[in-house]
């Protein structure tokens, strides 16, 4: 605290701003110690989002756009196989 009080009194403009935006958010910053939580993994699945988006150039429907929003997300193990990507062996 005595750090955020000296940058903000301080003459150079960006330790100015830099104390201000650490004052405004000292208690999200002090939690993170706490608890080590990090969103982290939100910001991944917030770009997988946004490059699906951008890959489709826009959906029909916000349902469309959530159903494979939930697709790329979820990570899920137990969808069947495409099957023309995944030919079964001919023996």
């Amino acid at each position: 605290r005595k750090w955020v009080s000296w940058a903000r009194r301080c003459r150079l403009t960006p330790f100015k701003k830099l104390g201000a935006t650490i004052r405004d958010h000292l208690t999200g910053i002090l939690r993170h110690f706490d608890t080590g939580l990090s969103n982290g993994q939100v910001e991944a699945f917030n770009a997988q989002i946004q490059a699906a988006k951008a890959r489709a150039k826009g959906y029909r429907t916000d349902a469309n756009l959530i159903a494979i929003s939930y697709l790329l997300c979820a990570k899920l193990r137990h969808l069947p196989r495409h099957p023309w990507l995944h030919a079964p062996h001919q023996t």
